[in-house]
């Protein structure tokens, strides 16, 4: 999957062939939103999950795994709620709830103090590359993430500003420092900074007798601070990606580099391929630029 601009290239593997399909962005931002920083970033994750969803769905459909009826209306929504859902148990639930057995073993302080907030990012952190390192055992997941390797590649094979073929996109990194996992880092690190200043002065002036609505008030005030985490992390991302190479640039960027290690793995010739396809059908017919695949199927 690719974008560009109002639209995305969309690039399959079938059992016999490559399909590419030019489709258009599903946005409900207008101009506005879009362009107006710190309050853009969650609305655009909330937007690029949708249409992440749709591709999947399309993608399956074009393999034959369902009844060739798109997910649309309720189903969508449906999906979206369940996939917010999990992300919230695994993210924000499940690593307050280890803090609390910290606190209950002595080895951190109430809700309230700081310790108690670098515990919960500690747990974060673990929790999401015990899940990564977990699906890359999938077969399927590990697939996902050699096209996920292709994509950067690609790109980075465009941003030469070179013709672009498979052998030049072979030579490229797959690490881009744009990339949804680094933004995923940034969120981790931002979210602790954020919970430690934040939710020790909120306990400061609300102050519940009850440990139980301590914890759970707590747990509601972090979930309202979701949005502007984002949004200050999407600010960041894109912040650190424009910035000229040096000593800061590499110290803001390895980090998420290195994560992007595990969900990246290095692709094979066809994946290149597929990818070319979806970037071809992202710039258009009409683009200045020379993108060279193999032959493949345009719906």
């Amino acid at each position: 999957m690719m974008r560009n601009g109002t639209a995305y290239g969309l690039g399959a593997k079938l059992k016999s062939e490559i399909i590419g399909e030019r489709r258009l962005w599903s946005s409900f931002l207008s101009e506005r939103i879009r362009s107006t920083r710190f309050l853009r970033g969650f609305p655009v994750l909330m937007e690029t999950l949708i249409n992440g969803i749709k591709t999947l769905n399309r993608s399956a459909e074009l393999q034959g795994q369902d009844d060739g009826q798109p997910m649309e209306g309720w189903h969508l929504v449906v999906t979206l709620m369940v996939s917010i859902a999990f992300a919230l148990l695994l993210c924000l639930v499940l690593p307050h709830g280890l803090t609390w057995l910290m606190t209950q073993a002595g080895l951190s302080g109430d809700v309230s103090d700081v310790s108690f907030q670098l515990w919960d990012g500690l747990f974060k952190l673990l929790i999401l590359l015990a899940y990564i390192l977990a699906i890359r055992r999938v077969p399927e997941i590990l697939r996902v993430f050699q096209y996920h390797g292709a994509e950067h590649k690609t790109i980075h094979a465009f941003e030469t500003g070179k013709p672009v073929d498979v052998e030049l996109a072979a030579a490229q990194s797959r690490l881009h420092p744009r990339c949804g996992t680094t933004f995923l880092l940034f969120v981790v690190c931002v979210s602790v900074v954020s919970h430690a200043l934040f939710v020790p002065l909120l306990l400061h002036f609300w102050t519940p007798e009850s440990s139980v609505v301590r914890h759970l008030g707590t747990l509601f005030f972090k979930l309202l601070l979701i949005a502007p985490i984002a949004s200050l992390s999407y600010e960041l991302i894109r912040a650190t990606a424009r910035m000229k190479d040096g000593r800061c640039a590499t110290c803001l960027r390895t980090p998420g580099l290195l994560l992007q290690k595990l969900t990246t793995v290095e692709p094979e010739r066809e994946h290149l391929e597929v990818a070319l396809v979806a970037l071809k059908e992202a710039l258009g017919e009409d683009s200045r630029w020379q993108v060279k695949t193999v032959p493949y199927t345009r719906l």
